[in-house]
């Protein structure tokens, strides 16, 4: 019967581990309420983001618009849409941001990206540390960056601060039970 507890308490610790993980990472809708869509100031939405290895950015938009991930800055200031590295058209698009760095976005609907349908997206390594292949510059915006948590970042560190204690008290349980 110990032998069963104990890997039950076991299972239980792996199963938060895991649960942990997927608690830190968020899904991030692109231009908040708004959606991707022309009206939505996305300088100024981005810089109230904190992007993480791990998020996955969902682009909800109409079939007037479509989503093109642009290879580099000078494409993105540009509006050079010819150099895409991806396309998206469905309407309903994720992309999950898988490594710290730059990436840039825009509108692959003509004149779209000119009038600012674009957003740069800056991601940090997971642990939250900035990366050092980030740009330092920053599409221009008309306010200033917000100094609060986005709400998907303070769900997340909820969801990830319960997951500890869960792991912490699973743990310990074990411990319990391999000395007893």
């Amino acid at each position: 019967m110990k032998a069963f507890y104990k890997i039950v308490l076991l299972v239980l610790a792996i199963s938060t581990l895991v649960a942990e993980e997927a608690a830190m990472a968020a899904k991030i809708e692109v231009g908040g309420s708004q959606g991707w869509d022309a009206s939505t100031d996305f300088g100024t939405w981005a810089s109230a983001q904190t992007f993480k290895v791990g998020d996955q950015l969902e682009f909800k938009y109409s079939s007037l618009h479509s989503v093109v991930e642009l290879a580099n800055e000078s494409a993105y200031k540009s509006c050079d849409i010819t150099t895409s590295v991806n396309s998206m058209s469905t309407g309903n698009d994720v992309v999950k941001l898988d490594k710290p760095g730059t990436r840039y976005f825009a509108c692959g609907t003509p004149g779209h990206c000119s009038q600012g349908m674009k957003v740069k997206v800056t991601v940090a390594a997971a642990n939250g540390s900035p990366s050092s292949s980030s740009s330092s510059s920053t599409p221009s915006s008309s306010s200033s960056s917000s100094s609060s948590a986005s709400p998907a970042s303070t769900s997340a560190a909820v969801a990830s601060a319960i997951a500890t204690l869960i792991l912490g008290a699973s743990l310990l349980g074990l411990q319990m039970l391999l000395f007893i």
